[in-house]
């Protein structure tokens, strides 16, 4: 008997079930993939991440693998570029952007290490239920209990849809996305290129490459696919700088995509489950939050349900708090992040904004701040904000 089954083993699960597993739960941690393996992704772990990773002690770990840190963020509205470190995140300045073959087996690894017991390779046929209550899994003919069942298995989750965790605040998809590798074409930066349409968005990655992911209307889908090449070199050409660089580097690798990116909030927890990560919420990679989001569920889940194992806490009275504290923790994001997958280009008065920002390094770093989850949007936006940043009146959004 577990005291936790975590279903999924990448960003949220391994993170979650090595907290718990420090606590002195007993864990159980499952994934039907194998590893090192690949998954889509943004691979960008914003500050709140690595200031995660470095609590967890595995921030040096990951340094140590050859990613590169990344200090500075630049946003090239084309006239011009916003250039800045983002705000901080608990004395962590910089952000990483490692290749998920090295990132999900580094936290699997910490997650054995921690003293959970990890089986790969292993698909769930089921959850075991009793009363209404999950109460453990079956895989492979062999069964397995639990006084929770973790759902951290992404955005099509298995333990989602055998619960039928209610999803709520559900909107569409707004974009398509594409990305690849590039050699010889590496930047110290994270680098966005909002055009009228399009989103470009690189940052460099393990073995000297740099990740170029490009953003289209969801529309678009069939025409990208149909040449993703050709749509991807006509999206990079509207970004002349990354354009060059690109021209004088080499493509390494196939074009990964979805247009499958909805936004929605799934009730993330009920009688014997909870859900973490994509499984519990999601939204456009537009931001790319995904990681920073798993790695924040962990630690709320799992600080949630050490307080209920302890006695501390009803089980239910602390589930209901960790989906309070993720609901507020990402709302404003999940607005901005579909207000930027519109694709649409700046109305006058985020011109004007850009522009203030353009010789102001401190407010165009809480700015980014903003993009990164150091800073509120709803403190960076206020009226007040905007106009002591403009010197003027303030912009109407």
């Amino acid at each position: 008997m577990y005291d936790v089954i975590v279903v999924g083993a990448r960003a949220a699960g391994s993170p979650t079930a090595m907290l718990l597993a420090r606590g002195g739960h007993r864990v159980l941690l499952v994934d039907r993939a194998t590893f090192p393996s690949d998954t889509l992704s943004t691979h960008y772990i914003h500050q709140p991440g690595a200031a995660r990773l470095q609590r967890w002690g595995l921030l040096e770990r990951l340094a140590a693998t050859g990613c590169p840190p990344i200090a500075a963020m630049t946003f090239d509205v084309g006239p011009f570029a916003l250039a800045a470190p983002p705000t901080p995140a608990d004395g962590i300045a910089e952000g990483y952007c490692p290749r998920r073959t090295v990132l999900d087996s580094l936290l699997l690894e910490a997650a054995a290490e921690a003293g959970a017991e990890v089986r790969t390779g292993v698909a769930i046929d089921g959850l075991l239920f009793e009363d209404g209550v999950v109460v453990g899994i079956r895989a492979a003919g062999v069964e397995d209990r639990a006084r929770v069942v973790v759902g951290a298995d992404g955005r099509n989750s298995f333990v989602a849809r055998a619960v039928q965790a209610p999803a709520y605040e559900e909107r569409p998809g707004r974009t398509c996305v594409y990305y690849s590798y590039w050699v010889g074409a590496q930047t110290e930066g994270a680098e966005l290129y909002p055009r009228d349409g399009r989103m470009l968005i690189t940052g460099p990655t393990h073995d000297g490459l740099q990740i170029v992911v490009a953003f289209w209307p969801r529309e678009a889908f069939k025409a990208v696919r149909a040449d993703v090449e050709k749509s991807f070199l006509e999206a990079v050409s509207l970004a002349p700088p990354l354009a060059e660089r690109l021209a004088a580097g080499e493509r390494v690798d196939r074009f990964y995509g979805t247009a499958e990116v909805p936004f929605y909030y799934r009730r993330p927890y009920g009688p014997g489950w909870a859900l973490a990560g994509d499984a519990g919420y999601h939204k456009d990679p537009i931001t790319a939050q995904g990681i920073s989001d798993a790695f924040r569920d962990a630690d709320l889940l799992a600080d949630a349900l050490d307080h209920a194992f302890t006695g501390e806490r009803p089980l239910e009275d602390a589930l209901a708090d960790y989906e309070r504290a993720r609901n507020e923790e990402t709302r404003g994001l999940y607005e901005l992040t579909y207000e930027l997958a519109s694709l649409a280009p700046p109305p006058p008065e985020q011109q004007a904004l850009f522009g203030a920002l353009r010789d102001n390094e401190e407010e165009a770093g809480r700015f980014f701040g903003v993009i990164a989850g150091t800073v509120r949007p709803d403190e960076f936006f206020a009226p007040d904000n905007l106009a002591r940043i403009m010197g003027g009146p303030v912009p109407v959004y």
